[in-house]
């Protein structure tokens, strides 16, 4: 080529042309497939491991394996012990870029999908539940209880702070404005509620019933107990709850069962069978 404006040809390419079209591409190196292998295919290696460390009536089926990561992979195996159904050993092999054997590194056993395994930790104080407290039982309300305030703070609720503040009386702690709507929340929505089955299944509410004893204070609004034996005795109950034990409930027409009308069995007259030839 004598000017640099003509065209190289074929035999005269310049050192240029031999860059590869993606210069930023790697090149896979076939010592990690061929190292993929190995950690993949070490089964009777991994067996090995968890027969010399547990004994070989512990090691039940081969349940597959998979890679951690290019350096090592994680073989797993059923676990025949007592009490541990659903088990698995797990054993982890690892090796290096052109290495003819993998290394044991962890031998541990894990819960599989179907194991039995303890429940999530729940802390202490979170264990408590309604209904949970027994005869004899201690249970001190938690440091800056939100629905507790000293006694000598307003309660929020007239009807009490005005006469306990005139007459100096009180308690050393009180419900707070946030206690009492947690309280009003759980009873609104309860078993006693206007929303339970009981409450949809009947028209008459406890707000007008004889057997209903509102409580003192703002609550009382909204909330009062049931006197009456056969209902819900000594609870608290919503104003907007209902039962069929209202004051109100009409007695059946009739006498005897409400649904049938009484006959007297008197009049059956019994006679003796005649077998049939």
């Amino acid at each position: 080529m004598d000017s640099v404006t003509e065209t190289a040809g074929p035999d005269e390419a310049g050192p240029e042309s031999a860059v590869p079209e993606n210069p930023g591409a790697e090149v896979a190196d076939p010592r990690v497939a061929e190292l993929e292998e190995l950690l993949l295919g070490a089964v009777e290696q991994a067996r090995a491991a968890v027969v010399e460390f547990s004994g070989a009536d512990t090691v039940g089926d081969y349940l597959g394996a998979a890679l951690e990561d290019s350096t090592a992979a994680t073989h797993r195996f059923l676990a025949k012990l007592p009490g541990y159904r659903g088990w698995q050993w797990a054993v982890v092999v690892a090796g290096y870029p052109g290495t003819d054997q993998a290394t044991i590194s962890e031998v541990v056993l894990v819960p599989g999908p179907t194991a039995l395994v303890a429940p999530k930790w729940v802390p202490w104080q979170e264990r408590i539940r309604p209904g949970d407290l027994g005869p004899g039982d201690l249970l001190a309300p938690a440091v800056d209880d939100p629905r507790l305030v000293p006694g000598h703070v307003a309660t929020g609720d007239p009807a009490i702070d005005e006469v306990a503040l005139e007459l100096g009386l009180g308690r050393r702690w009180v419900l707070s404005e946030f206690g009492r709507a947690e309280a009003a929340r759980r009873w609104h929505s309860g078993e006693y509620g206007p929303h339970s089955a009981m409450a949809r299944a009947t028209r008459r509410v406890c707000r007008d019933c004889g057997f209903y004893l509102p409580l003192a204070g703002v609550m009382g609004r909204m909330f009062g107990v049931c006197a009456n034996e056969f209902s819900a005795d000594g609870r608290v109950v919503d104003a907007e709850y209902g039962c069929g034990a209202h004051s109100d409930t009409p007695r059946p027409p009739g006498t005897g069962s409400p649904l049938y009308e009484p006959y007297d069995d008197g009049l059956i007259e019994i006679t003796e069978s005649v077998e049939q030839t």
